[in-house]
Protein backbone atom coordinates (compact mmCIF):
# COMPACT_ATOMS: atom_id res chain seq x y z
CA UNK A 1 0.00 0.00 0.00
CA UNK A 2 1.38 3.39 -1.16
CA UNK A 3 1.33 5.86 1.15
CA UNK A 4 -0.48 8.53 -0.80
CA UNK A 5 -3.25 5.89 -0.32
CA UNK A 6 -4.15 7.04 3.52
CA UNK A 7 -4.95 10.47 2.10
CA UNK A 8 -6.82 9.09 -1.06
CA UNK A 9 -8.96 6.80 1.62
CA UNK A 10 -9.68 9.52 3.88
CA UNK A 11 -10.56 12.34 0.85
CA UNK A 12 -13.07 9.71 0.07
CA UNK A 13 -14.54 9.10 3.61
CA UNK A 14 -15.03 12.72 3.64
CA UNK A 15 -16.67 12.91 0.58
CA UNK A 16 -14.57 14.88 -1.23
CA UNK A 17 -13.78 15.95 -4.73
CA UNK A 18 -9.95 16.89 -4.99
CA UNK A 19 -7.32 16.45 -2.76
CA UNK A 20 -5.00 19.14 -3.12
CA UNK A 21 -1.04 18.91 -1.89
CA UNK A 22 0.70 21.72 -2.54
CA UNK A 23 4.60 22.02 -1.21
CA UNK A 24 3.91 25.16 1.83
CA UNK A 25 0.26 24.04 3.48
CA UNK A 26 -1.39 20.62 4.88
CA UNK A 27 -3.24 18.62 2.54
CA UNK A 28 -6.56 20.16 1.85
CA UNK A 29 -9.77 18.90 0.85
CA UNK A 30 -11.94 20.22 -1.76
CA UNK A 31 -15.47 19.76 -0.12
CA UNK A 32 -19.19 20.68 -1.22
CA UNK A 33 -16.62 23.46 -3.21
CA UNK A 34 -14.59 24.61 -0.47
CA UNK A 35 -11.24 24.02 0.34
CA UNK A 36 -10.91 22.63 3.53
CA UNK A 37 -7.53 21.94 5.37
CA UNK A 38 -6.47 18.57 7.48
CA UNK A 39 -4.81 17.95 10.46
CA UNK A 40 -2.06 16.75 9.03
CA UNK A 41 1.10 18.29 9.35
CA UNK A 42 2.37 21.03 6.37
CA UNK A 43 3.73 19.44 2.86
CA UNK A 44 7.48 19.98 1.39
CA UNK A 45 8.63 19.40 -1.80
CA UNK A 46 10.53 16.72 -0.75
CA UNK A 47 7.82 15.12 1.49
CA UNK A 48 5.76 15.31 -1.74
CA UNK A 49 8.21 13.85 -3.92
CA UNK A 50 8.59 11.27 -1.28
CA UNK A 51 4.35 10.73 -1.75
CA UNK A 52 3.94 11.35 -5.72
CA UNK A 53 7.45 9.08 -6.85
CA UNK A 54 6.46 5.83 -5.39
CA UNK A 55 3.31 5.57 -7.49
CA UNK A 56 5.25 6.91 -10.46
CA UNK A 57 7.19 4.63 -12.94
CA UNK A 58 10.83 5.90 -13.69
CA UNK A 59 9.34 7.13 -17.04
CA UNK A 60 6.67 8.99 -15.73
CA UNK A 61 9.41 10.31 -13.18
CA UNK A 62 11.27 11.84 -15.95
CA UNK A 63 8.43 13.07 -17.64
CA UNK A 64 7.69 15.57 -14.66
CA UNK A 65 10.90 16.30 -14.08
CA UNK A 66 11.43 16.88 -17.46
CA UNK A 67 8.15 18.98 -18.45
CA UNK A 68 7.47 20.43 -14.86
CA UNK A 69 3.97 18.72 -14.98
CA UNK A 70 2.12 15.53 -15.89
CA UNK A 71 -1.44 14.19 -15.61
CA UNK A 72 -1.94 10.36 -14.62
CA UNK A 73 -5.06 8.34 -13.70
CA UNK A 74 -4.18 6.25 -10.04
CA UNK A 75 -6.55 3.37 -8.76
CA UNK A 76 -7.07 1.95 -5.58
CA UNK A 77 -8.21 -1.64 -6.65
CA UNK A 78 -12.17 -1.91 -4.54
CA UNK A 79 -12.12 2.04 -3.91
CA UNK A 80 -11.76 4.57 -6.70
CA UNK A 81 -9.85 5.70 -9.68
CA UNK A 82 -8.15 9.15 -9.66
CA UNK A 83 -7.35 11.65 -11.67
CA UNK A 84 -3.93 12.91 -10.68
CA UNK A 85 -2.55 16.44 -12.25
CA UNK A 86 1.72 16.79 -10.78
CA UNK A 87 3.49 19.84 -10.98
CA UNK A 88 5.91 22.50 -10.12
CA UNK A 89 4.92 25.85 -8.24
CA UNK A 90 6.93 28.30 -6.35
CA UNK A 91 7.22 25.70 -3.15
CA UNK A 92 8.23 22.72 -5.19
CA UNK A 93 6.27 20.09 -6.89
CA UNK A 94 2.10 19.84 -6.05
CA UNK A 95 -0.53 17.87 -6.79
CA UNK A 96 -4.13 17.42 -7.19
CA UNK A 97 -6.19 14.39 -7.04
CA UNK A 98 -9.65 14.20 -8.08
CA UNK A 99 -12.16 10.87 -7.67
CA UNK A 100 -13.17 9.36 -10.83
CA UNK A 101 -16.72 7.32 -9.46
CA UNK A 102 -16.19 3.77 -9.68
CA UNK A 103 -19.87 3.86 -11.09
CA UNK A 104 -21.09 6.07 -14.16
CA UNK A 105 -23.89 8.01 -12.71
CA UNK A 106 -26.53 8.29 -15.71
CA UNK A 107 -27.65 11.23 -17.36
CA UNK A 108 -31.28 11.43 -14.83
CA UNK A 109 -28.44 10.41 -11.75
CA UNK A 110 -26.90 13.40 -12.85
CA UNK A 111 -30.14 15.45 -13.02
CA UNK A 112 -30.01 16.63 -16.80
CA UNK A 113 -32.50 18.53 -17.94
CA UNK A 114 -34.99 16.86 -20.44
CA UNK A 115 -33.50 18.74 -23.38
CA UNK A 116 -30.73 16.57 -23.05
CA UNK A 117 -32.40 13.91 -24.75
CA UNK A 118 -33.00 15.51 -27.49
CA UNK A 119 -28.45 15.57 -28.14
CA UNK A 120 -29.10 11.50 -27.85
CA UNK A 121 -30.80 11.21 -31.03
CA UNK A 122 -28.02 12.85 -33.14
CA UNK A 123 -25.67 10.33 -34.77
CA UNK A 124 -23.42 12.86 -36.87
CA UNK A 125 -21.20 15.89 -36.63
CA UNK A 126 -20.14 17.98 -33.92
CA UNK A 127 -21.34 17.94 -30.27
CA UNK A 128 -19.62 20.00 -27.39
CA UNK A 129 -19.81 19.78 -23.37
CA UNK A 130 -18.22 22.83 -22.51
CA UNK A 131 -18.09 24.90 -19.09
CA UNK A 132 -14.75 25.98 -16.37
CA UNK A 133 -12.58 23.09 -14.78
CA UNK A 134 -14.59 21.23 -12.13
CA UNK A 135 -17.97 21.85 -13.58
CA UNK A 136 -18.56 17.58 -14.53
CA UNK A 137 -17.75 17.80 -18.30
CA UNK A 138 -16.23 14.46 -18.40
CA UNK A 139 -18.92 13.35 -15.69
CA UNK A 140 -21.77 14.52 -18.57
CA UNK A 141 -19.53 12.89 -21.31
CA UNK A 142 -19.35 9.53 -19.37
CA UNK A 143 -23.35 9.10 -19.04
CA UNK A 144 -23.32 9.79 -22.51
CA UNK A 145 -21.01 7.06 -23.59
CA UNK A 146 -22.80 4.94 -21.39
CA UNK A 147 -25.43 5.92 -22.41
CA UNK A 148 -24.83 4.89 -25.93
CA UNK A 149 -23.17 1.80 -24.79
CA UNK A 150 -26.39 0.19 -23.58
CA UNK A 151 -28.54 1.39 -26.46
CA UNK A 152 -26.89 0.37 -29.65
CA UNK A 153 -24.37 -1.14 -31.77
CA UNK A 154 -21.33 1.16 -31.72
CA UNK A 155 -17.83 1.45 -31.95
CA UNK A 156 -16.55 4.44 -30.12
CA UNK A 157 -12.90 5.79 -30.02
CA UNK A 158 -12.62 7.92 -26.62
CA UNK A 159 -9.07 9.83 -26.66
CA UNK A 160 -8.18 11.16 -23.04
CA UNK A 161 -5.85 12.66 -20.75
CA UNK A 162 -5.76 11.07 -18.42
CA UNK A 163 -8.09 8.06 -18.88
CA UNK A 164 -10.48 8.86 -16.29
CA UNK A 165 -13.91 6.36 -16.76
CA UNK A 166 -13.10 3.10 -17.76
CA UNK A 167 -16.60 1.41 -19.38
CA UNK A 168 -17.10 -1.88 -20.05
CA UNK A 169 -18.11 -3.25 -23.56
CA UNK A 170 -21.97 -3.81 -23.72
CA UNK A 171 -23.86 -3.39 -26.78
CA UNK A 172 -21.17 -1.17 -28.13
CA UNK A 173 -17.28 -1.48 -28.77
CA UNK A 174 -15.79 0.93 -26.13
CA UNK A 175 -11.40 1.63 -27.39
CA UNK A 176 -10.47 3.80 -24.77
CA UNK A 177 -6.63 5.90 -25.61
CA UNK A 178 -4.40 7.35 -23.14
CA UNK A 179 -2.10 10.44 -23.99
CA UNK A 180 0.98 9.44 -23.11
CA UNK A 181 0.00 5.81 -22.99
CA UNK A 182 -1.42 4.70 -25.98
CA UNK A 183 -0.78 7.83 -28.37
CA UNK A 184 1.38 10.83 -28.28
CA UNK A 185 -0.90 13.65 -28.73
CA UNK A 186 -4.77 14.21 -28.93
CA UNK A 187 -3.92 15.08 -32.65
CA UNK A 188 -1.74 11.91 -33.36
CA UNK A 189 -4.57 10.20 -32.11
CA UNK A 190 -6.98 12.16 -34.28
CA UNK A 191 -4.99 11.72 -37.11
CA UNK A 192 -4.97 8.09 -37.48
CA UNK A 193 -9.40 7.37 -35.57
CA UNK A 194 -11.17 8.01 -38.56
CA UNK A 195 -8.94 4.95 -40.26
CA UNK A 196 -10.58 2.73 -37.18
CA UNK A 197 -13.71 2.35 -38.27
CA UNK A 198 -15.59 4.68 -35.43
CA UNK A 199 -19.25 5.61 -35.17
CA UNK A 200 -18.64 8.18 -32.11
CA UNK A 201 -15.24 9.79 -31.26
CA UNK A 202 -14.90 11.51 -27.83
CA UNK A 203 -12.03 14.09 -27.57
CA UNK A 204 -11.00 14.56 -24.17
CA UNK A 205 -10.08 18.40 -24.65
CA UNK A 206 -9.87 20.21 -27.95
CA UNK A 207 -6.93 22.30 -26.91
CA UNK A 208 -5.54 23.35 -29.96
CA UNK A 209 -5.65 24.63 -33.23
CA UNK A 210 -4.94 21.27 -34.80
CA UNK A 211 -6.98 19.03 -32.50
CA UNK A 212 -10.10 21.42 -33.45
CA UNK A 213 -9.17 21.50 -37.25
CA UNK A 214 -8.96 17.26 -36.76
CA UNK A 215 -12.33 16.83 -34.70
CA UNK A 216 -13.85 19.44 -37.35
CA UNK A 217 -12.74 17.04 -40.18
CA UNK A 218 -13.91 13.96 -38.74
CA UNK A 219 -17.25 15.41 -37.94
CA UNK A 220 -17.63 16.07 -41.76
CA UNK A 221 -16.93 12.38 -42.71
CA UNK A 222 -19.89 11.55 -40.79
CA UNK A 223 -18.64 10.31 -37.40
CA UNK A 224 -20.52 11.71 -34.15
CA UNK A 225 -17.96 13.51 -32.17
CA UNK A 226 -17.73 15.03 -28.57
CA UNK A 227 -15.37 17.37 -27.94
CA UNK A 228 -14.81 19.58 -24.28
CA UNK A 229 -13.89 23.78 -24.08
CA UNK A 230 -13.35 25.49 -21.54
CA UNK A 231 -15.71 28.06 -21.86
CA UNK A 232 -19.06 29.23 -19.91
CA UNK A 233 -21.73 29.33 -23.05
CA UNK A 234 -22.82 28.22 -26.53
CA UNK A 235 -22.24 31.67 -28.52
CA UNK A 236 -18.51 31.91 -26.28
CA UNK A 237 -17.82 28.07 -27.84
CA UNK A 238 -18.61 29.02 -31.06
CA UNK A 239 -16.42 32.39 -31.23
CA UNK A 240 -13.80 30.70 -29.62
CA UNK A 241 -13.41 27.81 -31.67
CA UNK A 242 -13.34 30.47 -34.77
CA UNK A 243 -10.84 32.64 -33.49
CA UNK A 244 -8.36 29.93 -32.93
CA UNK A 245 -7.46 30.15 -36.66
CA UNK A 246 -6.05 32.43 -38.34
CA UNK A 247 -8.00 35.09 -39.70
CA UNK A 248 -7.96 34.04 -43.55
CA UNK A 249 -9.04 31.02 -42.62
CA UNK A 250 -11.97 31.56 -40.33
CA UNK A 251 -14.74 32.74 -43.07
CA UNK A 252 -14.11 28.59 -43.86
CA UNK A 253 -14.30 27.39 -40.13
CA UNK A 254 -17.56 29.11 -39.91
CA UNK A 255 -18.91 27.41 -42.68
CA UNK A 256 -17.55 24.29 -41.59
CA UNK A 257 -18.82 25.06 -37.62
CA UNK A 258 -21.94 25.63 -39.58
CA UNK A 259 -22.88 22.34 -40.72
CA UNK A 260 -20.52 20.02 -38.39
CA UNK A 261 -22.05 22.02 -34.68
CA UNK A 262 -25.09 20.15 -34.01
CA UNK A 263 -25.32 21.07 -30.07
CA UNK A 264 -23.65 22.71 -27.45
CA UNK A 265 -24.26 22.17 -23.38
CA UNK A 266 -22.79 24.65 -21.41
CA UNK A 267 -22.57 23.97 -17.92
CA UNK A 268 -21.30 25.25 -14.82
CA UNK A 269 -22.13 23.31 -10.48
CA UNK A 270 -23.17 25.00 -7.94
CA UNK A 271 -24.16 24.19 -3.93
CA UNK A 272 -27.42 22.98 -3.15
CA UNK A 273 -29.72 25.19 -1.33
CA UNK A 274 -29.15 22.74 1.65
CA UNK A 275 -25.26 22.87 1.42
CA UNK A 276 -24.99 19.29 1.06
CA UNK A 277 -24.44 18.69 -2.41
CA UNK A 278 -23.84 20.29 -5.96
CA UNK A 279 -26.01 20.33 -8.62
CA UNK A 280 -25.58 21.58 -12.54
CA UNK A 281 -27.11 24.34 -14.45
CA UNK A 282 -26.73 23.11 -18.40
CA UNK A 283 -27.26 25.53 -21.42
CA UNK A 284 -28.84 23.49 -24.29
CA UNK A 285 -28.24 24.78 -27.86
CA UNK A 286 -29.10 22.44 -30.61
CA UNK A 287 -28.53 23.63 -34.06
CA UNK A 288 -30.82 24.27 -36.70
CA UNK A 289 -31.26 25.79 -40.41
CA UNK A 290 -31.64 28.97 -38.41
CA UNK A 291 -28.80 28.50 -36.50
CA UNK A 292 -26.08 27.43 -39.04
CA UNK A 293 -26.91 30.26 -41.10
CA UNK A 294 -26.30 32.75 -38.02
CA UNK A 295 -22.85 31.08 -37.29
CA UNK A 296 -22.14 31.00 -41.34
CA UNK A 297 -23.23 35.03 -41.42
CA UNK A 298 -20.72 36.13 -38.24
CA UNK A 299 -24.22 36.82 -36.30
CA UNK A 300 -23.51 34.78 -33.22
CA UNK A 301 -25.17 37.35 -31.01
CA UNK A 302 -28.26 36.16 -32.35
CA UNK A 303 -27.66 33.18 -30.96
CA UNK A 304 -29.22 33.38 -27.73
CA UNK A 305 -32.06 34.66 -28.81
CA UNK A 306 -33.12 31.55 -30.51
CA UNK A 307 -31.71 29.42 -27.62
CA UNK A 308 -33.88 31.60 -25.23
CA UNK A 309 -36.95 30.63 -27.34
CA UNK A 310 -36.08 27.43 -28.39
CA UNK A 311 -37.64 25.78 -25.38
CA UNK A 312 -39.91 23.51 -27.14
CA UNK A 313 -36.61 21.72 -28.93
CA UNK A 314 -35.26 21.19 -25.39
CA UNK A 315 -33.32 24.28 -25.66
CA UNK A 316 -32.31 27.08 -22.47
CA UNK A 317 -30.09 29.63 -22.10
CA UNK A 318 -28.03 29.58 -18.46
CA UNK A 319 -30.34 31.84 -16.78
CA UNK A 320 -33.20 30.57 -17.65
CA UNK A 321 -31.35 26.80 -15.70
CA UNK A 322 -30.63 28.64 -13.18
CA UNK A 323 -34.14 29.91 -12.58
CA UNK A 324 -35.67 26.90 -13.17
CA UNK A 325 -33.15 25.75 -10.06
CA UNK A 326 -33.79 29.08 -8.23
CA UNK A 327 -37.67 27.74 -8.88
CA UNK A 328 -37.56 24.13 -7.55
CA UNK A 329 -35.46 25.28 -4.67
CA UNK A 330 -32.43 23.13 -5.79
CA UNK A 331 -30.21 26.63 -5.18
CA UNK A 332 -30.43 29.69 -3.55
CA UNK A 333 -31.25 33.10 -5.43
CA UNK A 334 -28.06 34.24 -4.12
CA UNK A 335 -25.90 31.40 -5.86
CA UNK A 336 -27.52 31.41 -9.05
CA UNK A 337 -26.91 35.49 -9.40
CA UNK A 338 -23.43 34.76 -8.99
CA UNK A 339 -23.38 32.29 -12.01
CA UNK A 340 -25.77 34.23 -13.85
CA UNK A 341 -24.89 35.48 -17.35
CA UNK A 342 -26.77 38.75 -17.60
CA UNK A 343 -27.05 39.53 -13.83
CA UNK A 344 -29.34 42.67 -14.07
CA UNK A 345 -31.91 40.98 -15.99
CA UNK A 346 -31.38 37.79 -13.78
CA UNK A 347 -32.23 39.80 -10.31
CA UNK A 348 -35.61 41.73 -11.83
CA UNK A 349 -36.45 38.09 -13.09
CA UNK A 350 -35.65 36.24 -9.58
CA UNK A 351 -38.72 35.83 -7.17
CA UNK A 352 -36.62 36.34 -4.63
CA UNK A 353 -34.53 39.31 -3.24
CA UNK A 354 -30.86 38.78 -4.47
CA UNK A 355 -28.55 41.23 -2.31
CA UNK A 356 -25.74 42.75 -4.59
Amino acid sequence: MANIDILLTEMIKSGASDLHMAAGLPPMLRLKGDLVPTKHPQLTHQINEQFFFEILSPEQQRRLQTTLELDQAYEIEGLARFRCNYFYQLRGVSAVFRQIPTKIKSLDDLGMPAGVSNILKITRGLILVTGPTGSGKSTTLAAIIDHINNASEQHVITIEDPLEFVHENRKSLITQREIGTHARSFSDALRVASREDPDIILVGEMRDLETISLALTCSELGILVFGTLHTNSAVKTIDRIINAFPANQQNQIRSMLSDSVKAILAQQLLKTADGHGRCAAVEILISSPAVGNMIRENKLSQIASVIQTGTSEGMQTMDQALQTLVDTKRITPEAAYWKAIDKTSFANQCSSDIIE
